[in-house]
């Protein structure tokens, strides 16, 4: 894949400039979050491979909310686990680390990638490959004064950071140019584990509301 032809991030992701990052004990445990998420305002959500049964709960997942949400694969280490997400219908594909195999597998299944890493090697590398962007992750080891030193010497790349990112850390990486935020814990809260939704719900609007006013919406 060339950086001509690379596939962008979905429309309502791009938009949104917010993913977040959903990793449970069960798939079964999705759907009342998603619909939470999804009345909440959010519009892009990354279901993990960490989570069992993910990959078979997939197509319903679409099926339910694939009109008003964009659905992502995530925690995404093996090529056959992309290319299974792809043929099922997963909207994007992010992964941990930064690793030809899964690049190319990406690119052979035609869906955008956002491949993570924290060095300028790795991350210029997952670029270079035609990744949609790259996810600095751990990204609270750096802080968003780094996107201005990797966009030194890499002026194009596109950056989500991931990992910590609470509402401040959402504002200020997107203040400094970050394409989108990628948010987990801060914003999900104890939701998959019995807690409030009407609490999720409340998160979920704030984190909407950082990241549209630092979009100048």
């Amino acid at each position: 894949m060339t950086t001509t032809d690379r596939p962008s991030l979905p429309e309502r992701t791009a938009a949104a400039r917010l993913i977040v990052v959903i990793r449970g004990e069960r798939a079964d445990q999705y759907a009342p979050v998603l619909e939470t998420l999804a009345g909440a305002g959010i519009r892009s959500v990354e279901l993990t491979l960490s989570t069992p049964g993910t990959l078979d709960e997939l197509p319903t997942l679409l099926e339910r909310f694939g009109d008003r949400l964009d659905i992502g694969i995530g925690t995404v280490t093996d090529p056959d686990d992309l290319r299974l997400a792809a043929e099922r219908g997963a909207h994007y594909i992010v992964t941990p680390i930064t690793r030809a195999d899964l690049l190319d597998a990406a690119s052979d299944a035609g869906i955008a990638i956002v491949p993570g890493g924290l060095t300028p090697s790795e991350l210029h590398a997952g670029w270079a490959a035609g990744a949609a962007a790259v996810k600095v992750f751990p990204s609270s080891v750096v802080g968003p004064g780094y996107l201005k030193d990797l966009r030194g010497p890499f002026p194009g790349i596109r950056v989500i950071p991931s990992g910590g990112v609470d509402l401040e850390a959402a504002a200020t990486w997107l203040r400094a140019g970050a394409d989108a935020v990628s948010v987990g814990g801060p914003l999900l809260g104890d939701a998959l584990k019995g807690g409030s939704l009407d609490d999720l719900a409340d998160r979920a609007a704030r984190f909407v509301g950082v990241t549209t006013r630092e979009s100048g919406a």
